[in-house]
């Protein structure tokens, strides 16, 4: 069955229980001040662009794009549902962001994770794409909760 990733409003009902999801499983994880994960009213608001990725309608993944400056972006609120885990979905996902910003022309693109053991399935799939560790960026500060990734796109 064809997966389609396409702009998507995160209020949508199926949506918003996956952000739900997200936002426990970082709730879980991380101490409250530590988790940086967008609610839907931030992944609304207009420097933020949301995306869904479908299966046949079902849906199997979130992400969105953050423009923190014209040469720089975010990636916020990966998440790809429990049933769908293992089959590409992240993958996908990252895959897209990652073009959408160079079409975009974004020279940096970055995000920040956590370094708990809940997370290394995540900052593997990142690190496979060619981000590295880099300095905090935007709000974020060091801690031994967060860790900041880049990947430049200036030579794409």
């Amino acid at each position: 069955m064809l997966r389609t990733i396409a702009v998507d409003d995160p209020a949508t009902p199926d949506i918003s229980a996956l952000l739900a999801t997200h936002l426990e499983f970082a709730n879980e994880h991380s101490p409250p001040e530590h988790v940086h994960a967008l609610d839907i009213e931030g992944l609304r608001k207009p420097n933020v662009t949301f995306f869904s990725l479908r299966e046949g309608g079902r849906l199997l993944g979130v992400g969105a794009l953050k423009q923190l400056d014209p040469q720089h972006g975010e990636i916020k609120s990966m998440h790809t549902a429990s049933l769908a885990r293992g089959t590409g979905v992240g993958r996908a996902m990252l895959d897209y962001l990652i073009g959408e910003a160079r079409r975009r022309g974004y020279r940096r693109l970055s995000l920040e994770t956590g370094t708990m053991d809940a997370f290394a399935p995540a900052r593997a799939l990142y690190e496979s794409a060619g981000f590295i560790e880099s300095e905090p960026f935007g709000d974020y500060w060091d801690n031994a909760y967060s860790v900041c990734m880049s990947l430049s796109l200036a030579d794409a």
